[in-house]
């Protein structure tokens, strides 16, 4: 019997496709006229990042002879998945936000794979806890950690180096810096510190001690002594001129030298190589009284319900995420860190100045909240108040007075 047939009991849970499961079938592609069976794997990237996605599927068709894995691009691609499950045409595997996952589980869209990670002794022990635990909902698990980020702080070398600062371990030599590498000339045109992503007050919030919801994830917890910390000297920084909400907009200002100091991820390292830009980076500073704060991101891959090669998709799963090897040679194609912790050490990462401080920035870098509804919370109560703040249009009680009432209210439809 295939893993496809042991997981059937798991697709029959998903009434709504029951009629397309039993079109699909057990397998797709060649295999049945000899050659590889086809392997079909979505996701969301684009351009220079989909030919890497290719070659990576490319080294696994060339390690074994009895899947063929393709590529295909999807914009929106969670979106694209639930037309494609009401369709009953699917693909076999998909590149996955992990912070979905909770989302996309009550809407049977994905397959559990406790029975494949059984069956082939899967050690889920061997990836970052906070990426797994994003992709374990109910008990259950649905899909593997692939790929691992955080925002760490970059720093202009030049620009520090003549205004005789060292890179920031704290708010106070945060903003030290930042005055110091700040010039003008009639007008901003250096900014000593980007200060252009409210998106960020979480971390900033760990950073002053503070978290974003209550301990029983039934209230937000921002606003407090904690959050309004964080937005006073958000404005003291604004204060000190370091930085104009839309200054560099539509530009690379970081890499073409008129940022001196910002927050950014390992996708960025590509494009600052290419630049003519001497670059550092070093770990988040920490905040008055030595707490650390990140935030960890990234993808898994996870099997649709209905996939009709799930042991094709699951094998290429594995190929990916177990060995290190295969991570080491992604990042070197991609830029991106491997999820599973033995590849993110490897000495590629380690011994290189660019990836040291966001495999040391890992170890306690925090996901998101999985609490229903904490996604809208920050997308549609607390990010608009912060942006309404930094453009000077409220005070910081004011934002975070107005982002709680509204929070408490989201998470209070999602209740239950």
């Amino acid at each position: 019997m295939n893993r496809a047939a042991r997981i059937t009991g798991a697709f029959a849970a998903a009434a709504v496709l029951a009629g397309a499961l039993s079109a699909c079938g057990g397998g797709s592609g060649g295999g049945s006229g000899g050659g590889p069976e086809e392997v079909t794997f979505w996701g969301s990237w684009s351009g220079a990042q989909a030919k890497q996605l290719q070659q990576q599927a490319d080294a696994f068709n060339e390690s074994q002879d009895e899947y063929q894995v393709k590529y295909v691009g999807q914009e929106l691609v969670e979106e694209k998945l639930l037309t494609a499950l009401a369709s009953g045409s699917v693909p076999d595997v998909v590149l996955w936000d992990r912070y979905n996952t909770p989302l996309y589980v009550p809407k049977n869209a994905l397959t559990p794979l406790d029975e494949y990670i059984e069956a082939d002794g899967v050690d889920t022990g061997q990836f970052y806890d906070q990426a797994m635990g994003e992709l374990v909902v109910d008990d259950q698990t649905w899909g593997l950690p692939l790929l691992v980020d955080n925002r760490s702080l970059f720093y202009n070398t030049d620009l520090l180096e003549e205004a005789g600062v060292e890179p920031p371990t704290d708010w106070d030599s945060l903003k030290a810096a930042a005055e110091a590498t700040t010039q003008r000339d009639g007008k901003l045109t250096v900014a000593g510190f980007a200060l252009d992503d409210p998106g960020l007050f979480n971390i900033w919030l760990r950073q002053a001690g503070g978290q974003m919801f209550s301990d029983d994830g039934t209230a937000t917890a921002f606003n407090g002594p904690e959050g309004l910390e964080v937005l006073e000297f958000w404005q003291s920084l604004l204060d000190a001129g370091v930085y104009e909400p839309g200054f560099g907009e539509g530009v690379d200002a970081f890499a073409e030298g008129s940022i001196a100091l910002k927050y950014d991820g390992p996708w960025a390292l590509t494009a600052l190589d290419q630049a003519e830009v001497g670059y550092g980076i070093t770990q988040p500073p920490v905040g008055p009284d030595g707490d650390q704060g990140a935030g960890m991101g990234g993808f898994g891959l996870v099997i649709p319900a209905g996939a009709q090669n799930p042991d094709g998709a699951w094998e290429f799963m594995k190929w990916w995420t177990t060995q290190p090897e295969n991570g080491v040679e992604f990042a070197k194609i991609s830029g991106w860190i491997p999820a599973n912790v033995e590849a993110a050490n490897d000495p590629y990462f380690t011994q290189d100045d660019r990836y040291k401080a966001f495999i040391e920035t890992m170890e306690y870098a925090q996901v998101r909240s999985n609490i229903p509804g904490a996604s809208d919370v920050e997308g549609k109560a607390l990010i608009p108040a912060l942006e309404k703040f930094l453009a000077g249009e409220t005070d910081a009680a004011t934002a975070l007075k107005e982002a709680q009432e509204l929070g408490d209210r989201i998470l209070a439809d999602n209740a239950g």
